[in-house]
C-alpha cells in the first residue's frame, strides 16, 4: 500500500525545475527520435528524479520545509521501497534504449543514494555535495538525455560537444544550489549536515551565488558567440533578466533582515521563475539550433 505521504515526498512537480537541462540537450542531439525523446523524458522526470527525492526524504525525515513541500508529511516505511522501485523502472526504460543508458541511470541513482545514505552521507560535506549535485543534475543528466534520445553510448561523456554545454548547465546549478539551502540552516545543523550555505552563511551564500551567476552568464555568452549565435545570446540574456531581477530584490531584502527573508517562499519563487524562463529559452533554442521548425514546414 502506497501512502499519500510517500506520494508527496516524491515531489514529482519539482522535476519541472530540472527540465531545462533536458531541452538544452535536445538542441544538440544528432538523431532525434520522437519515441526515445518521450521515454527518456519520462525516465528522468517521472521516475529517476522522484526516486531520488523520495530516497533523500526517507533518510532526512525533514520536519521543516523542503524543496517542493512547505509542510512535509511524516515519512512512512513504504517510501524507501517506492523510491527504489521507481529507480528500477527508470533503469528498465533506459535498458530498452541501450545498455549504456541503463548504466548511466544506475550510476545517477547510486550517487543520489550516497548523497543521502547515513553511511556515506555526501550531503554532510559542503563542497563535495555542492560539486556532485551540480555535476550530476547538470552535465551528467545532459549526457543521459543527449545519448538516450539518439541511442548513443556512455562515450558521449567524454566528447567535447557534450562536455562543454553539459558543464554550462552545471554552472547554473552550481550558482543556484546553495540558495536552496538558505532556509534549512536550523534543521541541517541539528542533523549534522554541514551544507555549503551553512559554511558560507546566509549573506555569504548570496555573494557566492552572485559571483557564480556572473561566471555562468559569461560562459554562456562565450559559448553562443563562439557559435556565431549573437541573436541567441540576446534571447538568453532576456530570459535571464527576470531571474536576476528577482535574485537582486531578494538579496536586497536579505541584506535588511537575513533571517526573516531566507525562507521557503522566496526560494521557491526563485526556482519557479528560473524554471519558467529557462524552459522557455531552451525550447526556443532547441527549435533555433536544430531548425526543426523548417523541417516541419513552419
Amino acid at each position: 500500500m502506497i501512502s499519500k505521504s510517500s506520494l508527496k515526498h516524491l515531489r514529482i512537480p519539482f522535476s519541472f525545475f530540472l527540465v531545462p537541462v533536458f531541452f538544452f540537450a535536445l538542441a544538440f542531439t544528432p538523431n532525434l527520435n520522437e519515441s526515445r525523446l518521450i521515454w527518456v523524458f519520462v525516465a528522468l522526470h517521472l521516475f529517476l528524479y522522484p526516486s531520488s527525492n523520495g530516497y533523500n526524504s526517507y533518510f532526512d525525515k525533514d520536519e521543516e520545509s523542503i524543496g517542493g513541500l512547505r509542510h512535509p508529511p511524516k515519512v512512512t516505511s513504504d517510501l524507501l521501497w517506492l523510491s527504489m522501485s521507481l529507480w528500477v523502472i527508470a533503469i528498465g526504460i533506459g535498458w530498452t534504449i541501450n545498455l549504456s543508458i541503463a548504466a548511466m541511470i544506475l550510476l545517477y541513482g547510486l550517487v543520489s543514494m550516497a548523497y543521502s545514505h547515513p553511511r556515506l552521507r555526501i550531503k554532510k560535506y559542503p563542497w563535495l555535495s555542492w560539486f556532485i549535485a551540480g555535476l550530476f543534475q547538470g552535465y551528467f543528466t545532459f549526457a543521459i538525455a543527449y545519448a538516450g534520445v539518439s541511442s548513443l553510448d556512455y562515450t558521449v561523456l567524454f566528447k567535447e560537444h557534450v562536455i562543454i554545454p553539459g558543464l554550462l548547465t552545471s554552472s547554473l546549478l552550481w550558482a543556484s544550489y546553495p540558495l536552496t539551502q538558505v532556509y534549512q540552516h536550523g534543521e541541517d545543523s541539528r542533523r549534522g549536515d554541514q551544507t555549503l550555505s551553512l559554511v558560507l552563511g546566509i549573506r555569504g551564500t548570496f555573494l557566492f551565488a552572485s559571483l557564480l551567476f556572473i561566471l555562468a552568464g559569461a560562459a554562456f555568452a562565450w559559448f553562443f558567440l563562439d557559435r556565431n549565435q549573437e541573436d541567441v545570446l540576446w534571447m538568453f540574456l532576456a530570459a535571464l533578466a527576470p531571474v536576476m531581477i528577482y535574485f537582486l530584490v531578494w538579496f536586497n531584502f536579505i541584506r535588511l533582515d537575513a533571517v526573516k527573508y531566507a525562507n521557503y517562499s522566496w526560494m521557491m519563487g526563485m526556482n519557479l521563475i528560473s524554471a519558467i524562463m529557462l524552459n522557455a529559452f531552451f525550447i526556443y533554442y532547441f527549435f533555433e539550433n536544430t531548425q526543426i521548425h523548417q523541417a516541419l514546414g513552419y
